[in-house]
């Protein structure tokens, strides 16, 4: 395999590093830059000009701002993208408020209809699917490093109708998943598990951050033992790591060219 791998246990540990005084990254440009490399994996992948609706579907935790900023990047780029955003954070609300700024639609669902202080998630499928089917590909930024299956709910039923319906949908049109980090329902160390295998998207560009996960090279093998291999991709980006804090690391710094925020692994 020509790139190395981060534990997820190690990326954690890694992550308190990078915000550490020692290091000095704050959470929101980590955030931003993640979310921008991503949004460059996208463009480079499938530009606008065949793939202009995007539907970025977002999560509660960090992987899902990676999301949010990759919305108003893409936007930026001339993209018309849609965040679905069920289960919205209190720690990411100055990034909703810039996606409402750009006029970026946030659908999100996390209000008891008939008490609004009650948090309770509304699923309403006709809406995915109604997302779903006018997108041109679908960002997975739901959830990264820190998961462990199994998925629960609202997520389980979210997944396995993302994935159906995509399933469905390819038969007709090219709509791609770009996963952020790692796939969605995937074990970070282990890649998809079989008895999850009813929400185990396979997407066909992943977008890893800061270093590879373990997971990503079982994505790198299962591409290329499948017919759709040369169109699958991976890309590596989060370009705030030194050489020498790679080192230390054990992890690779991408061979970015330029302005690059994204380089792909071959």
């Amino acid at each position: 395999m020509s790139f190395r791998t981060i534990s997820s246990k190690n990326a954690i540990l890694l992550d308190k590093e990078l915000m550490s005084t020692s290091v000095g990254f704050s959470l929101d440009q980590l955030m931003e830059l993640a979310g921008l490399s991503v949004a460059e994996s996208v463009y480079k992948s499938y530009p606008p000009k065949t793939h202009k609706k995007m539907l970025i579907i977002a999560g509660p935790g960090n992987n899902g701002g990676d999301g949010l900023v990759a919305a108003r990047h893409l936007k930026l780029f001339g993209y018309e993208p849609t965040v679905y955003y069920p289960k919205p954070s209190s720690s990411f609300k100055g990034l909703e408020t810039q996606l409402h700024r750009f006029g970026i639609p946030i659908i999100t669902m996390n209000t008891d209809k008939i008490d609004p202080t009650k948090q309770k998630f509304i699923f309403d499928e006709n809406v995915l699917r109604k997302l779903l089917e006018e997108s041109d590909g679908i960002v997975d930024a739901i959830f990264g490093f820190s998961f462990r299956p199994p998925l629960r709910a609202p997520f389980d039923q979210i997944l396995k109708m993302v994935k159906q319906e995509n399933e469905q949908l390819l038969k007709k049109k090219l709509k791609p998943i770009i996963s952020v980090d790692l796939p969605t329902g995937w074990d970070v160390d282990k890649g998809p598990l079989p008895e999850y295998d009813e929400w185990n998207l396979f997407p066909q560009v992943l977008v890893s951050l800061t270093a590879p996960k373990p997971a990503a090279v079982e994505f790198v093998r299962l591409a290329h033992n499948s017919a759709a291999k040369g169109r699958i991709r991976h890309f590596l980006g989060g370009r705030f790591v030194s050489p020498a804090f790679a080192d230390r690391w054990k992890i690779d710094v991408g061979r970015y060219v330029g302005t690059e925020q994204t380089v792909e692994l071959k």
